[in-house]
């Protein structure tokens, strides 16, 4: 992997999961990585839960905001090294053709946001930030060794960390 990795996490609104995937991502990549967030239909803001999460958590929640994939698509966008869609919805979608061909793995997370009752709330995205930041980190694990494995090893190890157990 380069040395400054992009990643890019896509959901259909871009209003929690890939806004909880950025800020985890910027926080642990320690300016190794530069984490971004879009969706297929954003919906326009940050769903307060999901800021009101990042805030417990520690996280500064300046410059985060919902927007279209369509600001990543374009030849004048940032080059992207990895897409990862978090919503089964985005990942069913057909995408852009993305500058630069990076690769693209699919690790689903349920949508807190829609989360009733005791599962909702505050549980629901402290659960789906914990589920995020336990995929972020073993993929922090995959790129340290990245240099040891071919592409394929690294897609097929990217793609388990979707099917990690909760």
């Amino acid at each position: 992997m380069p040395d400054t990795t992009s990643v890019l996490f896509l959901c259909t609104a871009n209003s929690a999961r890939s806004i909880l995937a950025e800020a985890i991502l910027n926080r642990l990549g320690e300016g190794r990585f530069i984490a971004f967030s879009a969706g297929s239909r954003p919906r326009g803001e940050v769903n307060p839960d999901a800021l009101a999460c990042l805030r417990r958590k520690g996280h500064d929640v300046a410059g985060l905001s919902s927007k279209g994939w369509e600001v990543f698509a374009g030849a004048d966008a940032p080059k992207m090294d990895l897409i990862v869609t978090v919503c089964d919805t985005a990942a069913g979608e057909a995408c852009p053709i993305w500058p630069g061909h990076p690769l693209q793995v699919h690790w689903g997370i349920p949508d807190p946001a829609g989360a009733d009752g005791a599962e909702g709330g505050e549980a629901a995205f402290d659960l789906a930030y914990g589920r995020l930041d336990r995929r972020i980190r073993a993929f922090l694990e995959i790129a340290a060794h990245a240099g040891d494995l071919g592409e394929p090893a690294i897609k097929r190890a990217l793609q388990a960390i979707g099917e990690m157990e909760d």
